[in-house]
C-alpha cells in the first residue's frame, strides 16, 4: 500500500475523530507559522531600526534626531515611541499645573514613564509566544490521541474480520501512527520558533533598555549616563 492510499485510508476509515484531530493539527500548524512569520518580521524590522540609534545621537537637535528614526508613525518603531514618550513626560512634568506626579522629581517621573513604555513594548513583542508554547506542548499529545484512536479502530476492524496475521495488523496500525508524526511535525517548528522569537525579543528589549538609559540622562541632565555607574533603573 503506497503512502497516498495509506493516508486516504486513514482519513476515510478513521471516521470523525481522526478527521477532527487532523483538522485541529492543521489549524495549530497554520497558527504557529502565522505567529512565527509575523513576529519574525517584527523583530527583523526592529533590529534594522536599532541600527538608526547611532544617527539619532549624532543629530544636532532632538527634532532632527527623531527624524532619523524610521516611520512617521512611532507605534511601528519602538525606539521612536520610547523617545517620544520621554519627551512627552518631560514636557508634561514641567509645563502643567500641580498634579500628584509633581511629588516625584523629574528623574523619577521620566524613569517611570520610560519603564512603562518598555513594558508596553515587552507586551507587544511577547504577544503570540503563548500560542507557540501551547502548540509546542500540546500538539504531540493531540497527534498521540489520534494514533491511539486509529489503532483502536483498526483493531476493532481486524477483530470483526477475524484476520489476525501480522501483515493484516501492520498496515492499519502503521497508518494510525502517522497521526503521531503529524503531531510532532506541528510541535517541533513551534518549539524552535518560540525559542528563536524569545531570543530576538530579548535582544530588542535589551536595546530598548540601553536607549532608555541614555534618554533619561538626556531629558533630565542634557547628557548621557555612564552605564558602568548606572543604577539599573530599567532592569527587571
Amino acid at each position: 500500500m503506497n503512502s497516498g492510499m495509506s493516508l486516504f485510508h486513514l482519513w476515510v476509515e478513521g471516521g470523525f475523530v481522526i478527521q477532527l484531530t487532523a483538522i485541529i493539527l492543521l489549524g495549530m500548524s497554520i497558527a504557529s507559522w502565522t505567529v512565527m512569520i509575523v513576529k519574525g518580521g517584527m523583530i527583523y524590522k526592529s533590529k534594522q531600526q536599532a541600527k538608526q540609534l547611532h544617527d539619532f545621537w549624532h543629530s544636532p537637535d532632538l527634532n532632527d534626531a527623531l527624524e532619523t528614526l524610521e516611520s512617521s508613525d512611532q507605534k511601528v518603531n519602538p525606539f521612536k515611541e520610547l523617545a517620544l514618550e520621554g519627551q512627552s513626560a518631560m514636557r508634561h512634568h514641567r509645563n502643567t499645573e500641580k498634579h500628584l506626579h509633581d511629588s516625584l522629581d523629574l528623574n523619577d517621573w521620566i524613569t517611570s514613564s520610560l519603564r512603562n513604555a518598555i513594558d508596553d513594548a515587552k507586551e507587544k513583542f511577547g504577544s503570540g509566544l503563548i500560542v507557540l508554547a501551547s502548540i509546542g506542548s500540546t500538539a504531540p499529545f493531540v497527534g498521540l490521541f489520534g494514533t491511539v484512536w486509529g489503532i483502536y479502530q483498526a483493531l476493532i476492524t481486524i477483530s470483526d474480520s477475524g484476520m489476525t496475521s501480522i501483515d493484516k495488523v501492520a498496515g492499519p496500525v502503521g497508518e494510525a501512527l502517522v497521526m503521531t508524526a503529524f503531531g510532532l511535525a506541528v510541535a517541533i517548528p513551534a518549539v524552535l520558533g518560540y525559542n528563536a522569537l524569545l531570543r530576538g525579543n530579548q535582544f530588542i528589549i535589551s536595546k530598548l533598555n540601553r536607549f532608555a538609559y541614555d534618554l533619561r540622562a538626556f531629558y533630565v541632565m542634557g547628557g548621557r549616563f555612564n552605564r558602568a555607574n548606572n543604577d539599573k533603573a530599567f532592569a527587571e
